[in-house]
């Protein structure tokens, strides 16, 4: 029997599964971890410029609070510079999954190929052209951020509010993050299936919250974590293909081009049974049946009145007599 609890447990499952694949395959491994390592510098040289120039930011940010005293002034930019770190983490890291699975698209199709196969019971690929995919996939990674960065906005201002800023606001990054990452990770094995809209991969997830978030929320923390997420990324990748096969059900995606869906039964020759409907004859008329006006018999079969003279043979049939 389900429960939230259980399904969380088995979507962390899920993610040391993905450990346990890609580390069984060093070569593979260590492919997948150069993206993120190049990926890793950029946003660490970031979020170093921004801890220097906090103290200045939180300032120019709260110009309100210059006439205060000093201990109320300080409270208010402490707790603006928590947010906007919090913040900036938040968007770092889903960004960071869309710039890295953009950099290394290649290598993490091969991760979630590798996954597919050893798993078995994969659908075939679905045929679309490497230019449109990569652009595609670039699309909803930024469409992806820009509801990040939506989204933090509010919570930047939640952030202010006693006790509750300092606990709930955190947790509710983590959460809200750790989705939108997720939707990242497991769209190239929606993709596979033919299904490409965010909304496809929204819907599903939105059907096994626990399992999802049970996978999202220890993905998030740990690629939070400057160069652990290096170690971590192409395990993430890995676990998001497996995520992936439990949210779609096999017979449940959608057909592609010219083919029935995944896991339906493929077209054959129907056995004959008793009490089936023979089919049409081919000229229309039905084995056995008296010709109709204006047909030839069959080549050599009986005329109304035998096998000779002008009724019979291949002789045309006379309109009837009245």
């Amino acid at each position: 029997m389900s429960t939230p609890i259980r399904d969380a447990a088995s979507g962390v499952g899920i993610l040391l599964r993905g450990f346990g694949m890609v580390f069984r395959r060093p070569k593979l491994f260590l492919m997948g971890a150069i993206p993120p390592l190049f990926t890793s510098l950029l946003f660490l040289a970031a979020f170093i410029a921004l801890i220097m120039n906090i103290e200045s930011l939180t300032a120019w940010l709260t110009p309100f609070a210059d006439g205060w005293s000093e201990g109320w002034r300080t409270t208010v930019r402490a707790a603006t510079g928590v947010i906007l770190v919090a913040g900036s983490v938040l968007i770092m890291v889903v960004g960071f999954t869309g710039l890295t699975l953009a950099l290394g698209f290649p290598l993490y199709d091969k991760i979630a190929e590798d996954v597919e196969d050893e798993l078995g019971d994969a659908p075939p690929q679905a045929e679309e052209s490497i230019a449109g995919s990569v652009a595609r996939a670039i699309r909803q990674s930024l469409t992806i951020i820009l509801i990040t960065a939506l989204v933090t906005v509010p919570m930047f201002f939640a952030g202010f509010i006693p006790v509750v800023g300092q606990t709930v606001v955190p947790a509710l990054s983590a959460v809200f993050g750790g989705w939108m990452l997720t939707m990242e990770l497991v769209g190239t094995a929606f993709d596979r299936r033919g299904l490409r809209r965010l909304k496809d991969r929204r819907w599903h997830m939105g059907r096994h919250r626990m399992l999802v978030l049970g996978f999202a929320v220890p993905s998030y923390l740990l690629l939070a974590i400057p160069f652990v997420a290096v170690l971590v990324f192409p395990a993430a990748t890995a676990g998001g293909t497996i995520l992936a096969r439990r949210l779609i059900p096999a017979a449940s995606a959608p057909p592609g081009p010219g083919r029935l869906p995944y896991g339906a039964p493929q077209p054959g020759p129907t056995p004959p049974y008793p009490g089936a409907t023979p089919p049409p004859h081919a000229g229309g008329t039905p084995p056995g049946a008296p010709p109709q006006y204006g047909q030839r018999p069959p080549s050599g079969g009986p005329g109304p009145h035998g096998t000779h003279g002008p009724h019979g043979g291949n002789g045309p049939t006379p309109p009837p007599t009245h």
